[in-house]
């Protein structure tokens, strides 16, 4: 239709101008040379309104396409009161127009609900170019790293050296793990990347897994696994031994109080037979306290009052305490605070943190030990163990957790796996800070209700 009338408009204003230059040959000739003069006038008018004519509609499209070359959508053609011509071309610029719009709305939607997807995720989002500028980060980096903001990753070269040399170096589809302390909470962070690019620019997308918590289930899993083997073949073949062992010194008994004379042989086999015989029943000890490291049963969930906890941590340890002369003060944030927790396996593990920073004290001027705890804005609970003791050698912090590890003559290596394990079942996590000379504190972190 609007090429229909298109030909129709050319057809009328070219026999318009046809008819000007008929009227121009019959004026010239004849001497009409005013009247000529004026019909010279009209053809030039009828050769501009063609060309007018002819050039509108493309005039009206070459605007419509460069509005289109900067993605302006917003303008609206008044198709109504436009010319018959040109009216169902602005129909179209307007059906386009809404088309755009429509397209520009869902893909903006789309791109929110993208940006809130990744920012409730868990895993650290990280994308750059090839010039290390940040195009995009989002929340859980923020929070892992505590950078409130980050422009270029050449920032991260101070703050965390050696995630930045991983992030430099990690190879699309081949993740890495990365150790490192975020203020004073030591990090395990899964490492993955790709490449892609985007509008002539090549970026980086890295992602951040915060994994400690996976891992320590793992080795934790791993050392109750080889510990339940161990104690079981410990205690299958050591039973055994203690049993007959026994029954070798009552029988060795029972002929040394028969025979009144030549004792030498039989005292020195009852002698062996004793030495075998409780070194069996140490050995079987022994691995009935790493039995129950392996078998430690889901933690019974109740409301645990702190201040009633702390108090009874304080009578439990009282007379030991106070027998060497240690001071053991109690802090809780607010007074009232409580939280769901299995409050015999909690004692276990206060009582063991408190036993080893008795022991760390001994040497020790005006020892002091601080049972302290608090309620973080976000719900969460924190609990800290702290002495002025001797200390931690740096060298030996990783491996304090590890079962069967001790630096005590006395000791089992049980105590701290067995906190660890404990927290582990509280969903929580356990930690040290420590400093030779200047003691150690553990810091327990229960998470929120």
């Amino acid at each position: 239709m609007t090429f229909k009338r298109l030909e129709v408009g050319i057809a009328v204003r070219l026999l318009g101008l046809l008819a000007v230059l008929g009227g121009l040959s019959y004026a010239l000739p004849r001497g009409a040379y005013l009247l000529g003069l004026l019909l010279a006038g009209l053809l030039l008018g009828a050769v501009w309104e063609l060309t007018r004519y002819l050039t509108r509609p493309n005039r009206a499209l070459a605007d419509y396409l460069l509005a289109v070359r900067y993605h302006d959508f917003a303008q609206h053609y008044n198709d109504a009161h436009a010319d018959r011509t040109l009216q169902p071309l602005y129909r179209a610029f307007n059906e386009l127009n809404g088309a755009f719009r429509q397209l520009s709305a869902e893909r903006e939607a789309q791109f929110a609900y993208l940006q809130t997807v990744l920012q409730l995720i868990d895993t650290g989002i990280l994308s750059f170019d090839e010039h290390g500028q940040v195009e995009w980060l989002n929340e859980a980096f923020k929070q892992t790293l505590e950078l409130p903001y980050l422009k270029n990753i050449q920032a991260l070269q101070k703050r965390h050296p050696v995630l930045y040399d991983a992030i430099r170096s990690v190879q699309p589809g081949e993740p890495t793990i990365v150790r490192l302390s975020v203020g004073a909470k030591p990090l395990q962070l899964l490492l993955s990347a790709t490449g892609f690019r985007l509008q002539q620019r090549q970026f980086t997308l890295v992602a951040f897994k915060n994994v400690s918590h996976a891992l320590e289930e793992n080795e934790t899993a791993a050392w109750q696994k080889l510990l339940r083997v161990m104690t079981h073949e410990i205690m299958n073949s050591v039973a055994p031994i203690a049993s007959l062992a026994d029954t070798l010194r009552r029988h060795v008994q029972q002929e040394l109080t028969t025979q009144p004379t030549g004792h030498d042989l039989l005292d020195d086999v009852a002698e062996g037979i004793g030495i075998i015989q409780n070194r069996s029943e140490g050995l079987l000890r022994f691995a009935q306290v790493y039995r129950d490291l392996s078998t430690i049963s889901a933690p019974l969930l109740t409301t645990v009052y702190v201040q009633e906890l702390f108090a009874s941590i304080r009578g439990l340890m009282r007379a030991q305490l106070d027998e060497a002369g240690i001071t053991l003060l109690t802090t809780v944030e607010p007074p009232d605070l409580r939280f769901s927790a299995d409050c015999r396996l909690l004692e276990q593990v206060l009582i063991n943190l408190v036993l080893n920073a008795a022991h760390a004290l001994r040497p020790s001027l005006g020892p002091r030990i601080e049972l302290q705890a608090q309620a973080t804005p976000d719900g969460r609970v924190l609990m800290r163990v702290a002495d002025n003791g001797t200390g931690i050698a740096p060298e030996l912090l990783d491996s304090i957790f590890i079962p069967f590890f001790t630096t005590r003559k006395d000791g089992t290596g049980i105590g701290l796996s067995l906190a660890k394990q404990i927290m582990h079942l509280h969903k929580g996590s356990i930690r040290v800070h420590s400093a030779v000379g200047e003691g150690a504190v553990f810091q327990l972190e229960f998470p929120k209700a």
